[in-house]
């Protein structure tokens, strides 16, 4: 169990980090593209991939390109989320992002909904809308500002993160390699987060780009230590799957309310539960 733990702490700290970043004047940006070169130094070392294995199969090379744009993007993206809409709200926003593929699949793809998963994906609906529901607090003139479009960052997270876990299945079907699909995508991500940081013509912090050496730390260890934790239960995927998405949500409702002070509805707090239980309705069997 200390597997799930420690990649829940790794994703909840990720967006501490990301909650933490304006206070310090840190630029995201950078911290993010320096987020994928250690990433990818740790999974060469820890995960030991072979890219040109990914590079030589029957992968669909549009699919790594669009990792690439996306990976960064979303990253990015969640950054303004959680700085405007807080951990709590979007920590659940993207992990009620596993509907997209679901919907996915039966409203392009055709397939059934069995009668558990139909109340899962309208209980998951619920939730979301809940979600977005802005704290009375928002309103004040003094922080209006800064949460305007708090609920476009948390919907356009919720689809980024869907999008992402789409491909990622895609690249899965199509045989290729996990370890050396993330080294490709990180790749191209980090790339492209480059290209864009010289054409703002960037003014480059030291203390920005260090700070993506923890970035990147935390990401990739939530990655390394889900992935343990589903060898480590390879017979209970259900257990892995639904105690990451449920112990995210609770833990980042827990610093976000508890720590950071963030003010929450009657809404948004029904609206974790019910993620929680849309959660645990949508899980694979």
């Amino acid at each position: 169990m200390h597997l799930l733990l420690f990649s829940i702490v790794c994703s909840v700290g990720v967006s501490i980090f990301l909650k933490l970043a304006r206070r310090y004047q840190l630029d995201v940006g950078q911290a993010v593209a320096i987020n994928y070169l250690t990433a990818i130094s740790l999974c060469l070392l820890l995960l030991r991939p072979d890219p040109m294995s990914v590079l030589a199969g029957n992968t669909p090379f549009w699919v790594l390109g669009s990792l690439g744009f996306l990976l960064p993007s979303v990253f990015v993206i969640m950054g303004k989320a959680v700085e405007q809409a807080g951990i709590v709200r979007s920590d659940a926003a993207q992990r009620l992002s596993l509907l997209i593929p679901l919907l996915a699949a039966v409203l392009i793809f055709g397939e059934s909904i069995s009668g558990t998963k139909g109340y899962g994906i309208a209980l998951a609906l619920l939730a979301l809308l809940c979600l977005l529901s802005r704290p009375k607090a928002a309103t004040n003139t003094l922080t209006q500002p800064r949460n305007n479009h708090a609920s476009l960052w948390l919907v356009v997270v919720w689809v980024g993160f869907g999008v992402i876990d789409i491909l990622f299945k895609q690249l899965s079907k199509a045989g290729a390699q996990f370890a050396g699909s993330l080294v490709v995508s990180f790749t191209i991500a980090g790339l492209v987060m480059l290209a864009w940081l010289l054409l703002q013509r960037t003014r480059w912090s030291t203390r920005s780009l260090l700070s993506g050496v923890l970035l990147g730390a935390l990401n990739f260890s939530n990655i390394y230590f889900y992935i343990r934790a589903h060898q480590h239960y390879s017979e209970n995927p259900t257990l892995v799957f639904s105690a990451m998405n449920i112990g995210v949500i609770s833990m980042g409702t827990l610093i976000g309310a508890g720590f950071f002070k963030e003010k929450l509805s009657w809404l948004n707090i029904i609206g974790i539960v019910l993620a929680v239980g849309a959660i645990l309705l949508l899980f694979p069997r």
